[in-house]
């Protein structure tokens, strides 16, 4: 069935807050806008892009569109551009210059194509072409074919024998096809030999010299004012300086010789930073800034009317940008002086040179003509101001920014510019005094910068805002968004203010009456009209009358004006009344009825007040309705102060209990006034104020006011908590607490004021001893009494209270070890040690005195004390602490204080880098000696901070003082106190900081996640390694704090490090990020580095796409990223990214339906997610759809349906009536059987498709390592040469151990160096190697040993050893290739140069193992170990759970649970480790499990085996030793299982001893253990999870069970899924390992080049080698003769123990491996091994990996021979002093020996040898090893 990927849009509701506004029109443009100018007369947009020009409306519709390009072109043709200039390619045309020419209504456009020759087109009709022609020549040649060279015009005028022509003025910059004039005029019409477009004046003056590129300019604005031209630009000063400066140029517009022109230099900020000119507008200042200019006093005498240049400038430092100003007065006047200067002083200035002559070679002819200046306009050659007078002006801004464009205009008088910034914004800045940013334009910020070219339309109201390839038309404001006063003048815009009768922001004109006095407001003269007060402030809620309201800012109304007040809802007339030039508005309050209810908590109600004018809205506040009877809630317990005290001026009523409104008619001693509390009945004065807890004291207080009451009240003293009388108050918390007493009238229970507060305090808490209860207070009278020793109140204490104190006592002692020479502080804690410093008199440590510090003195808890040297140095020191107080009482430590000798001796690592910043880690013995603050560590003198203190000390270097780096080997001193010094010498050296030499790439979006490679040496110094991104603070970032992104390196070697950019954070300004690199202590700027905000998608539209690739569109795809690097998804389903351009994507569809990447509930519509990632961003660009192509018509598919299946019913019914009966027959027999099979089926597969979807989860994540155990080379080369071989690791060259008798060892020594120099005879070693391999009883395994022995004793000259290799692979070459089976070459390692070639891979390799591919291969080790592990592994069948191999699945289920189990290891203290194991785990496998994690940090030969530890379990007093088989051991028959902890009952947190046996006998604890356990191992029917089937349980089962057993039996083609659980878990390591040996873009092992370059040579020397042969050759060199290999055999590279079942893993992932390498189709079915259905999907993958991987080395540069013999050369001076090439000599000799007539006789008959006398030389060697007697 066809499938077509159909695109749905999905529907995206956007609320608009209301009220809603109309979105800016907008032009997008397909290609760069380079361009863009308006005509003032029709508010046309003309739009000049690379290959188009638009004519816009002034809405910026589309009115015409014309291409513009590409054209056939070529820089090096002279136009026309004919079929003869070969050279001619598609170009595209670059606008260079718009210009608008009113007086002739014609559009001048001139382009990058045909050497920059301009056309004419109709203004208002863009499309019509009025003029073009190419074949005029040079003179017709306007613009420049240099994209980077900007060019820019002004319309003028030119009089000529009284005729007026139209012309327009160019300044472009040189480009290497142009011609050199820098400024020309050019013709609009054809006159006399005037062709139109010709340059009329010819000039010589203003033109670059095409011979000495001594000025480089850049053209950037040009204008005309007051009868002169300008021009800016920036240029360079001379041939060396490569600084740019700024320059203004003026001359007379009617100048027909450039006579006038004259340059000034413009200085933006007094240093110059900002040197080079970006943009540039001329207005108007209005009068504010005109008056703040003046005021300054740096520009002289400005007016509104007067015209100022601004411009934005950049700095070559940094990419900072500044806006400066300079008045075209000021610009004159300098020009001016400068002219007057050359003809008056010579050119001086104040005595100094201040003019020079740019553009001619003759300057010290300058200014020696006298003549007259006449109006300025001739000079005998063009002028230029010096740098010391050029016109300075200050950067407006008080911040850098980034500015790129900038427009002015004028508003109410005030100045406001826009400047566009280079992440698309543009900032309004009002321009005054202090120029300072007040907001934003509207639009969105596309982060692609303003084009320069910022234009207003004619009214002034919009600006045109150009990016890249789009221009926007956004309002110069945006008042109506500002909803009240504050928010509207607080915006400071001039262009808004509060309109105050209409209630709303607007501009000055639309607000009406908005020029009479307080109507408009506008900040920052102006404030909102408010409430100043109210006349009376505040009113009782019992109450109504009128209110005056003070409003000074209120406007002036006229008597058409309704003036209203609104009181919550209560509206009233309102007049207002203007006297003694105060405005007041009365008003009527609202009736007492009307008013809202007083709020609990409060005595008094806020109601809104609000003055309206017409039903508007002018100023609001709040009026306070207070309640005299809610003022009680503030404090019950003293209601009449609370009444009389409030702010509102109430009075207590004492009889009614009450607090009312103020009422001067009320009279009598029970009516309290306001502000007399004194005068309210109150208690006070409690006595005693101190109260002990548990003890009754009577209290007293005295009364006031009291006689008011005509009854004598009884009151009943209450305290509010804790409730009952003093001595039932108890509480342990606090030492004391604060209590009140309120005192109530006993009939009516209202409270009577009262200021009664008691202390109730509690001796025992925080006094825990005698010392600390006699520091109490003396008020307090606390003692400590004998009888209960506790601290009591003097009255509790039932007997006589301590006289003195008990004796010290001291629990602990800080610290516990000290130097034998003292000087460290020893803090002594404990109790009762005193209660003043002067009471501790001595104390002694040990028996030495220690020196009492009284300033670090704590009562009772704590002394500190200095101990003095120990009296005996030789030995340690023992013994307690004793302190003597005051009285001779002694107290004695049972903690010990050691004295004893820290003994430094090794420093890890022992070099860093002269910046600092390393991690070192002292080790040594008795270094936790003293504490962290005794001890200082010095690096040669330098400090290193102290950062973990214990039995090692790690501390971080400081940064090398020294000047020679690299230093010296330097001392690392540890300081114990202030005397001793220990040091261990030698042993740290500062190297080289770390250099950085690039990075690449230099972009990232500000989502981050791009991979950064840095690039430089050094970097194996650095610990730490990270990118930090700081954004920088601007003008326009608020943000309080700074920001920092860091990113963490991903991984790093000597020469690299690699990084993903961080992720800065959302609303940052790229262009304000600096990046660092921070290398422990050294950071570096990473200049260059490039923040772009994220892009952006457009929604897909509703058309379906073709099958083979799929478009999308946005903005910013290509800024900071590639097709390569991005990643795109359907679904689940991962597309290629082809194509990438800057706003075009295009990937490869899936052809068939993805599943869904994310589980929805809403999957009806069958909708898929189209997502997008760059790095860290993830962008969802739509949703889509899979449908049916071409569906068939529904008439034409019903009976084609219809008719096969009606026909295949009767066919189906009467087959079933003649079955159905013997159908029945054989139903009843087998339904029991497949019910049963069912149930058992079903119940596996649920519980399996369980674990499957559990264990897909990633748990490899728990890895981890200390280091990677790499083998060193010596036993790297072992066990790659020699393990194979029959004798294995007891093989001679692995052990190093042979014969020879001492008296012989110094002959065969020289005997076998002549042998060595043999061998490097070429004739000797190919005839030696051919010989050899003729013999028919010198057998493969012999042949490979042979090579390996080769390649050791060679190993010193591996030049040569390449040398021989090349010369037998190519006669092998040309012997399979004559023998027309080229394919088999090197397919098995059958001869000596196949093993050589094997050997030497693996040599040339391994640096490469180490720095590259030697992570990912141990990482995926780790997690399929780990993977193994975690389930039952059968340790008899050497099955398990977790495999990749089928064979190897453990069938059965199998329960089990994890236990953690914490393991104590005998004699290495008392620290336990937690182990997890299974309880379904042997005793070995525990053991291996434990040892595994105890000594992780080890290689695998330096662990324990397995068989030298016992392993104790220890549940109770006595102890168990756990072994695999004891006499406890399950019996089956005559099967035994082996013990497991399950057997053991071992439970979860079981305490285990592992401990080494010093002895065989692990069962000692019994006389008869040794017997036992040889019995036991006689019987060796044992299994461990699976008992075998054997033939005696069949022979005793009946037929019946046997049947059952039969059906019940498990299906293990169930527990396949098992398969896809570990594959799914590893497979991220699997794929890294194959992209780490299989990427050419990143190392790729010179060898490998060299090697492969070696086939392809060979593949064109032979007809008959074609592409698939010369693949197979370099599969069978590389893939599959080293890396699968090492794949299966990581113990060859890692010191490691592989496991039979992690192996049979291995098997498959090679056998994939393997599968890849070939160009074979392997085609699957059902009845294919599970093995190879396993990874079958990413085959293909891994094919085009391997396909990848040879494409990209044959591009690499090639390594010539000398590059790889010099690579060569230094590999066997590393390491050849590492092999055990004597012995290597040696055993090469056997073979001499063996077949040694044989070699006499083939020496003999080679001409060559016999030339060389390599007979003799054998015999000579023969003689002296063997004590052979020969012919000699």
């Amino acid at each position: 069935m066809e499938w077509a990927w159909q695109l749905a849009l999905v529907a995206l509701a956007t609320a608009c807050a209301a009220p809603c506004h109309a979105k800016n029109k907008e032009f997008p443009s397909d290609t760069l806008i380079n361009n863009v100018v308006t005509d003032p007369r029709s508010g046309r947009l003309y739009v000049g892009a690379v290959n188009r020009l638009y004519q816009l409306s002034a809405d910026l519709q589309v009115e015409s569109r014309t291409e513009t390009g590409p054209k056939r072109d070529n820089k090096q043709c002279t136009p026309p551009v004919t079929d003869a200039c070969e050279e001619a390619v598609d170009t595209d045309n670059h606008n260079k210059l718009l210009l608008v020419q009113e007086a002739t209504d014609v559009l001048v456009v001139c382009g990058s194509v045909f050497r920059g020759i301009c056309s004419l087109r109709n203004l208002s009709a863009a499309e019509q072409l009025l003029y073009f022609s190419d074949s005029k020549g040079e003179k017709s040649y306007v613009a420049t074919a240099e994209e980077g060279v900007s060019v820019v015009g002004v319309t003028s005028y030119f009089t000529k024998e009284t005729k007026n022509f139209t012309v327009f003025l160019v300044g472009k910059g040189y480009g290497s096809h142009d011609s050199t004039k820098l400024i020309s005029t050019r013709i609009l019409q054809d006159y006399g030999d005037w062709v139109v477009f010709d340059s009329i004046i010819e000039a010589s003056a203003v033109q670059a010299n095409p011979f000495v590129l001594r000025y480089l300019h850049d053209f950037r604005f040009a204008f005309k004012d007051g009868g002169f031209v300008y021009f800016l630009f920036s240029r360079t000063l001379g041939v060396q300086d490569t600084k740019n400066f700024t320059f203004v140029s003026r001359m007379c517009e009617d100048d027909q010789g450039y006579y006038s022109y004259t340059e000034l230099q413009l200085n933006c900020s007094s240093t110059n930073k900002y040197n080079k000119a970006q943009a540039a507008y001329v207005a108007t200042p209005g009068e504010v800034l005109a008056r703040n200019m003046t005021e300054s006093g740096r520009y002289g005498s400005v007016s509104a009317s007067d015209k100022v240049l601004f411009v934005t400038f950049t700095s070559d430092e940094d990419p900072s940008r500044q806006p400066c100003m300079y008045p075209l007065v000021s610009i004159n006047e300098r020009l001016v002086r400068i002219i007057k200067a050359c003809y008056s002083d010579e050119g001086n200035i104040n005595e100094k040179s201040a003019v020079y002559s740019p553009y001619s070679s003759k300057s010290e002819e300058l200014c020696k003509n006298k003549n007259p200046v006449s109006g300025a306009e001739y000079l005998p050659s063009p002028l230029a101001s010096k740098a010391e007078f050029a016109l300075t002006a200050e950067p407006l801004l008080a911040r850098e920014g980034h500015m790129t464009a900038v427009a002015v205009a004028v508003e109410n008088g005030h100045a406001v510019a826009f400047l566009g910034t280079a992440n698309g914004e543009v900032l309004k800045v009002h321009l005054s005094g202090h120029a300072e940013v007040y907001g934003q334009a509207q639009g969105d910020v596309t982060g692609e910068k303003v084009n320069k070219n910022l234009l207003f339309d004619p009214r002034l109201q919009h600006l045109y805002v150009t990016t890249e390839k789009k221009i926007t038309k956004v309002p110069v404001q945006a008042c109506h968004l500002k909803t009240d006063c504050e928010s509207c003048v607080s915006m400071k815009d001039p262009y808004c203010g509060w309109c105050v009768l209409e209630g709303k922001c607007t501009k000055k004109t639309e607000c009406r009456r908005g020029g009479e006095e307080k109507i408009w407001l506008w900040s920052p003269n102006q404030q909102c009209v408010q409430i100043e007060s109210f006349q009376p402030p505040n009113l009782s809620c019992k109450e109504t009358r009128q209110v005056d309201i003070n409003i000074p800012a209120l406007p002036a109304l006229n008597s058409l004006d309704q003036l209203q007040c609104e009181f919550g809802s209560f509206i009233s007339e309102a007049v207002m009344v203007i006297a003694d030039s105060q405005v007041r508005v009365t008003c009527s309050l609202p009736d007492p009825v009307e008013i809202p209810p007083t709020p609990d908590q409060q005595d008094y109600v806020s109601v809104p007040v609000t003055v309206l004018v017409n039903n508007i809205k002018v100023t609001s506040g709040q009026y306070h309705f207070y309640n005299c009877a809610a003022t009680v809630r503030k404090n019950p317990n003293s209601p009449c102060i609370a009444c009389v005290t409030s702010e509102w001026g109430c009075q207590w009523n004492a009889q009614d209990y009450s607090c009312s409104d103020k009422d001067d008619a009320a009279g009598g001693k029970h009516i309290i006034k306001p502000q007399q509390a004194g005068s309210c009945p109150q208690f006070e004065s409690l006595e005693p104020p101190l109260i002990p807890v548990g003890f009754q004291v009577p209290i007293s207080f005295q009364g006031r006011n009291l006689d008011i009451y005509t009854v004598r009240p009884d009151p009943s003293v209450t305290p509010p908590t804790p409730r009952g009388p003093p001595d039932r108050f108890s509480f342990d918390k606090q030492q004391e607490v604060n209590i009140s007493f309120h005192i109530k009238e006993r009939e009516t229970l209202r409270k009577i004021d009262s200021t009664l507060t008691v202390v109730l305090y509690n001796c025992s808490v925080g006094r825990e001893d005698c010392s600390l209860c006699q520091h109490a207070d003396a008020a307090y009278r606390c003692v400590w009494c004998s009888a209960t020793r506790r601290c009591v109140y003097r009255e509790r204490c039932p007997g006589p209270e301590a006289a003195q104190c008990p004796p010290p006592q001291i629990t602990d002692i800080v610290p516990r070890f000290g130097p034998p020479n003292g000087q460290i502080s020893v803090t002594i804690k404990g109790s009762n040690m005193g209660i003043k410093r002067e009471d501790v008199k001595k104390i002694t440590v040990a028996g030495v005195e220690c020196v009492h510090q009284a300033d670090r003195y704590s009562v009772s808890t704590s002394v500190v004390c200095e101990i003095g040297p120990a009296s005996r140095m030789d030995v340690p020191m023992r013994g307690a602490v004793e302190v003597e107080l005051e009285g001779g009482r002694k107290g004695t430590s049972q903690v010990i204080f050691t004295y004893r000798d820290p003994k430094p001796l090794a420093v890890v690592p022992s070099r860093g880098p002269a910046g600092g910043g390393t991690l070192i880690t002292v080790q040594g013995e008795n270094l936790d000696t003293g504490t962290r603050d005794d001890v200082s560590v010095a690096v040669g003198g330098v400090p290193c901070e102290i950062v973990a203190f214990g039995e090692q000390i790690t501390c971080r270097t400081g940064r090398f003082r020294g000047t020679k780096v690299p230093s010296e080997l330097l001392p690392v001193t540890v300081l114990y106190g202030k005397n001793t010094t220990k040091e261990v010498g030698a042993a740290f050296q500062y190297l080289e900081d770390p250099k950085v030499t690039n990075f690449l790439p230099k972009d990232s979006f500000l989502c981050g996640g791009r991979r950064i490679m840095v690039v430089g040496s050094g970097f194996d110094l650095t610990q730490r390694a990270s990118l930090k991104v700081v954004p920088l603070a601007n003008e326009f970032s608020h943000s309080a704090s700074p920001v920092e992104f860091v990113q963490e390196a991903l991984s790093k070697n000597e020469t690299v490090l690699q990084f993903l950019s961080p992720t800065a954070g959302a609303g940052v300004d790229p262009q304000a990020l600096r990046t660092f690199l921070h290398l422990d202590n050294e950071k570096v700027e990473l200049k260059n580095f490039v923040y772009h905000p994220d892009p952006s998608f457009n929604k897909l539209d509703k058309n379906s796409r073709s099958l083979s690739s799929s478009l999308f569109q946005g903005r910013g795809f290509a800024k900071a990223m590639t097709a390569k690097e991005a990643q795109a998804f359907v679904g689940d389903a991962s597309c290629p990214v082809n194509i990438l351009q800057d706003d075009k994507l295009i990937l490869d569809a899936p052809q068939s339906q993805p599943g869904s990447r994310r589980q929805r509930r809403d999957t009806a519509d069958n909708m898929l997610e189209l997502v997008v990632k760059f790095g860290h961003g993830e962008w969802t660009v739509d949703s889509v759809s899979y449908a049916r192509k071409d569906d068939i018509p529904l008439a034409t598919i019903i009976p084609s349906v219809i008719i096969p299946m009606l026909l295949f019913i009767a066919v189906s019914v009467y087959c079933y009536r003649r079955k159905s009966q013997q159908a029945e027959r054989e139903y009843g027999k087998v339904k029991n059987q497949l019910a049963n099979l069912e149930e058992s089926v079903r119940d596996r597969c649920k519980k399996e498709f369980t674990d499957l979807m559990i264990e897909m989860e990633d748990h490899t994540s728990e890895l981890s390592e200390a280091r990677i155990p790499f083998l060193d080379y010596k036993t790297y080369t072992d066990r790659n040469f020699f393990l194979p071989s029959k004798d294995g690791a007891n093989d001679a060259m692995i052990t190093g151990k042979i014969q020879i008798p001492e008296a012989r060892k110094a002959i065969v020594a020289q005997a076998l160096n002549q042998f060595s120099n043999l061998l490097n005879s070429k004739t000797f070693l190919i005839n030696f190697i051919r010989t050899l391999e003729s013999r028919p009883d010198f057998n493969a395994r012999s042949r490979g040993y042979f090579a390996s022995l080769l390649t050791v004793a060679l190993h010193g000259k591996l030049e040569y050893y390449t040398d021989i290799m090349r010369t037998l692979l190519l006669e092998l070459m040309d012997e399979h290739v004559q023998n027309k089976n080229p394919k088999l070459m090197l397919r098995r390692s059958e001869t000596v140069v196949e093993r050589m070639l094997c050997n030497w891979m693996s040599i040339c390799i391994y640096q490469f193992l180490r720095d590259t591919a030697g992570e990912p291969l141990y990482k995926l080790f780790r997690a399929l170990k780990h993977q193994v592990e975690k389930g039952p592994v059968d340790a008899m069948l050497k099955k398990a759970k977790y495999t990749l191999n089928d064979t190897g699945l453990l069938g059965d289920d199998v329960e089990y649970s994890v236990l953690t189990l914490q393991v104590l290891v005998h004699g290495e203290g008392p620290d336990v480790t937690p182990v997890k194991v299974l309880n379904c785990d042997t005793i070995t496998q525990v053991k291996e499990k434990i040892i595994d994690q105890v000594y992780r940090n080890l290689p695998y030969s330096q662990r324990p085996v397995v068989e030298s530890v016992a392993l104790e379990w220890r549940p109770g007093s006595t102890g168990q030793i756990l072994s695999d088989m004891d006499l406890t051991s399950q019996q089956e028959g005559r099967w035994k299982r082996l013990n497991t902890l399950a057997h053991y009952n071992v439970r979860d947190n079981a305490t285990l001893v592992l401990s080494r046996v010093l002895h065989t006998r692990s069962f000692h604890q019994h006389q008869d253990s040794y017997e036992e356990k040889n019995a036991l191992l006689e019987e060796d029917n044992t299994y461990h999870l699976v008992r075998p089937a054997d033939e005696m349980d069949y022979g005793k089962s009946k037929r019946g069970s046997m049947k059952d057993k039969a059906m019940t039996k498990a299906i293990t083609e169930i527990y396949l899924t098992r398969l896809l659980s570990v594959k799914g878990t590893l497979q991220q390591f699997v794929d890294d390992f194959f992209r780490s040996v299989l990427c050419s873009s990143t190392v790729v092992p010179p060898a490998v080049k060299y090697f492969f370059d070696f086939l392809d040579e060979q593949a064109e020397r032979h007809d008959n080698v074609d592409e698939e042969t010369l693949h197979i050759w370099k599969t069978n060199s590389l893939p599959l003769r080293f890396w699968v290999t090492i794949l299966r055999n990581p113990h060859y590279v890692f010191d490691v123990h592989v496991t039979e079942v992690v192996d049979a893993s291995l098997h498959v992932i090679s056998q994939t491996f393997m599968d890849a390498c070939t160009k074979t189709e392997h085609k699957l079915s059902r009845e294919s091994p599970s093995n190879k259905l396993l990874y079958a999907r990413e085959i293909s993958t891994y094919k085009k990996m391997v396909d990848d991987y040879y494409k990209g080395i044959r591009q690499m540069v090639p390594v010539s021979d000398q590059d790889m013999n010099t690579h060569l050369a230094e590999v066997s001076r590393q390491h050849t002093d590492k092999l055990n090439t004597q012995l290597a000599l040696h055993q090469l000799y056997q073979y001499a020996s063996k077949y040694y007539d044989v070699i006499i006789q083939s020496l003999d008959e080679d001409p060559a040898a016999q030339n060389k006398q390599l007979t003799l030389r054998l015999q000579q060697i023969a003689a002296a090893l063997e004590n052979k007697v020969t012919d000699l």
